[in-house]
């Protein structure tokens, strides 16, 4: 019995440091996460057309998360390739909803680079992207993902998906 004793001590006094370390250090990874909440289309011309996204993004990190890099993609219907749309610009945006009153309000700021997602917050914001495909296609899509990526990450990015309900 004294043999086994201080061994398991041991193990014991180890994984009370290991976990008390990843207790410790549970805001520190930069990562968020978030939902596409409501998706807007309208065409532009015949092969071109215009996506609003309206996003929810949490940040659970206890540092602030800023935006160095933003894309979005259409996953195309039936296994067709992913298309990535251009984003509109602020202002660009804003002329757009104005022109085009079909849209509906514009209910949330725009994301743009640099912009900062504060430490253990949520963010409601918006996308508008342009694509070079009709607005049908956007319809008949199987999802847009948001790719964003940290100023101080490096390589490393997160995706918001959509999860658009099956007909």
């Amino acid at each position: 019995m004294n043999r086994l004793l201080y061994p398991l001590l041991g193990l014991a006094a180890v994984a009370a440091i290991v976990l008390g370390a990843l207790y410790t250090n549970r805001g520190s990874r930069m990562e968020l996460s978030g939902e596409i909440q409501k998706v807007r289309t309208h065409a532009i011309g015949d092969r071109s057309s215009v996506a609003i996204v309206d996003f929810r993004a949490s940040n659970p990190a206890d540092y602030p998360f800023m935006i160095r890099t933003v894309e979005v993609f259409l996953d195309g219907s039936g296994g067709g390739p992913s298309a990535e749309g251009a984003i509109v610009a602020d202002v660009d945006a804003r002329r757009l909803f104005d022109a085009v009153p079909g849209l509906g309000p514009k209910y949330n700021d725009s994301l743009k680079v640099r912009d900062q997602l504060g430490p253990k917050s949520v963010n409601d914001r918006m996308i508008a992207a342009r694509f070079d495909l009709p607005v049908a296609d956007l319809d008949r899509r199987v999802r847009f993902r948001l790719r964003l990526q940290d100023i101080d990450s490096g390589d490393a990015f997160c995706e918001i998906t959509e999860s658009k309900a099956k007909p």
